[in-house]
C-alpha cells in the first residue's frame, strides 16, 4: 500500500497519445487534488465558439499549439477556483519552457513550487496506435479507445449516455504534426525539470493499471 505522501503541484508531460489525461485523473482521485486538463478546457472554448475558442481552433485544426502568453493567462485564471485550493495536477500544460518558466514564476508568488513533474513516454508505434483509436464522450468528455477501452453500449458513454465520436483533432496527418511540433517545443521540459531535480520518467507503454502504479510511485519516490 503506497501513503499519500504531501505532493501539492504536479505536471504532467509526453507526446500525444500516451495517456496523459487517464493517469492525470487517476492520480487527482489518488492525492485529492484538483485536475486541469487544458486540451478539455480548449476543446469546451471551441464548442461554445466564443472568441478565445476561434483562436484555438483554429491553431488545432492545423495541428498546432496555441500560443504561450493565452495559455499562460488560461491556466493562471482556471487554477484560483476552489477546487485548486490544495494543489492541482495539470495535463497539457505546460508545452513549452517558455510556459514552465511562467508557471514557476507564478507559483513563487504564492511561496509553491512544482513537486513532481511527470514524462510519460511510449514508441512512437505506440502513439500513433493509440491516437488512431481514441473516442471520447461528447457531452462529459470521458476517454475512450476502439481496441482498449470501448463503452459498454456501442456509441455510447458509460458516464452519461451521450454518443461517444472521434476527436476532432484526431486525425493522422494532423497528429503526425503535432508529434514533429512536440519534439521541438515540449521535448526541452525533459531536461528543463530534470535540472531542477523534480523530472520523474514512466513508461506508459503498458497496460493502464501498471502504468498507474508506477506514477503513484515515481510521484512519492518510492523504487
Amino acid at each position: 500500500m503506497i501513503s499519500r505522501k504531501t505532493v501539492r503541484h504536479i505536471v504532467l508531460f509526453g507526446p500525444p497519445g500516451v495517456g496523459k489525461g487517464v493517469q492525470a485523473k487517476l492520480l487527482s482521485d489518488f492525492h485529492g487534488l484538483g485536475y486541469l486538463s487544458t486540451g478539455e478546457r480548449i476543446r469546451a472554448e471551441i464548442e461554445l465558439g466564443s472568441e478565445l475558442g476561434k483562436r484555438f481552433g483554429d491553431a488545432v485544426s492545423r495541428g498546432q499549439f496555441v500560443d504561450d502568453e493565452t495559455m499562460v493567462a488560461l491556466v493562471q485564471e482556471c487554477v484560483q477556483g476552489e477546487e485548486f485550493r490544495r494543489g492541482f495536477i495539470l495535463d497539457g500544460f505546460p508545452r513549452t519552457v517558455n510556459q514552465a518558466r511562467s508557471l514557476d514564476q507564478h507559483l513563487r508568488h504564492q511561496d509553491a513550487s512544482i513537486e513532481c513533474a511527470l514524462f510519460l513516454g511510449a514508441s512512437e508505434e505506440t502513439i500513433l496506435e493509440r491516437l488512431s483509436g481514441r473516442l471520447v464522450c461528447s457531452q462529459c468528455e470521458e476517454s475512450y479507445h476502439s481496441a482498449f477501452r470501448r463503452p459498454t453500449l456501442d456509441s455510447v458513454c458509460d458516464e452519461c449516455g451521450a454518443p461517444v465520436i472521434r476527436r476532432r483533432d484526431d486525425d493522422p496527418a494532423v497528429y503526425r504534426r503535432r508529434l514533429k511540433i512536440y519534439q521541438k517545443e515540449t521535448a526541452p521540459l525533459v531536461e528543463y525539470y530534470d535540472a531542477q531535480g523534480v523530472l520523474r520518467r514512466v513508461d506508459s507503454d503498458r497496460p493502464v493499471e501498471a502504468v498507474a502504479d508506477s506514477v503513484r510511485r515515481a510521484v512519492l519516490g518510492v523504487v
